[in-house]
């Protein structure tokens, strides 16, 4: 009998300890609780986002006053991280990218024994000559420039790094590919001093025309993969395929 008189006092004291509880929470969640709980956790922070009309758009390098001044040294260290899919020597074999000796001027996707992406052949007839201004955005950003392109390398941010690698790529092979003139549209301040003009291109400055194949002043025709004995580059960079 004291047995279950000892049960009964434990299940009683668990039941009232129970009730406390509940009337506990209920109590705190009228004090407490008050509102409709919020569709969104947290507080929302509205961030100005910069459009591209506001930004200030860069200004594309003025090959015909970086190039003469550039730092060959500079380009040939920044050629470094392209060596490991690239060779860039006279007759050079292709690796995991083109070979690139004489790159500079020739024709995207057109280095003999090398399979190209079909993006990079497509983009050959929208940009028949890797020219300089072709070579620097597609070293800026290869799969922006060349949707659909094989190469995986990044890009170079860097301007004056892309000037000098560039410069280092025209000194292997394609010595003969023209440098503009100057062009005053390009330089810092142009557009506030003349504002509404528009910029000189290289021939109307007296240059030569960049969008042209490079052409061997001694063959009279354009130095191509098959032309140049397989010494003609491809025209894409670190690696470009």
């Amino acid at each position: 009998m004291s047995g279950d008189l000892k049960v009964n006092k434990i299940l009683g004291a668990g039941l009232a300890t129970v009730f406390v509880i509940l009337i506990v929470n209920e109590g705190a969640s009228r004090i407490y609780g008050g509102g409709e709980a919020p569709e969104k956790m947290g507080y929302a922070i509205e961030v100005q986002e910069e459009t591209e009309s506001g930004a200030e758009a860069e200004l594309l390098p003025d090959w015909g006053t970086v190039l003469p001044i550039a730092d060959l040294a500079a380009g040939e260290r920044a050629y470094a991280r392209c060596s490991a899919c690239h060779t860039i020597n006279a007759g050079g074999a292709n690796g995991i990218g083109p070979n690139l000796y004489g790159v500079v001027g020739r024709r995207p996707g057109g280095h003999a024994g090398f399979a190209y992406s079909e993006a990079m052949v497509a983009h050959a007839a929208e940009a028949p000559a890797w020219t300089y201004d072709e070579l620097d955005a597609f070293i800026t950003a290869p799969a922006r420039h060349v949707p659909g392109t094989k190469m995986s390398f990044a890009g170079l941010k860097d301007t004056d790094t892309r000037v000098a690698l560039i410069a280092y790529l025209r000194a292997q092979g394609s010595g003969g590919y023209p440098i503009p003139a100057p062009d005053p549209s390009r330089q810092p301040g142009a557009a506030e001093a003349a504002p509404g003009a528009e910029g000189v291109d290289a021939t109307q400055a007296g240059g030569p025309d960049q969008n042209a194949p490079f052409t061997d002043p001694a063959a009279e025709a354009p130095l191509d993969a098959a032309t140049a004995g397989n010494t003609g580059g491809s025209g894409e960079t670190a690696p470009m395929q």
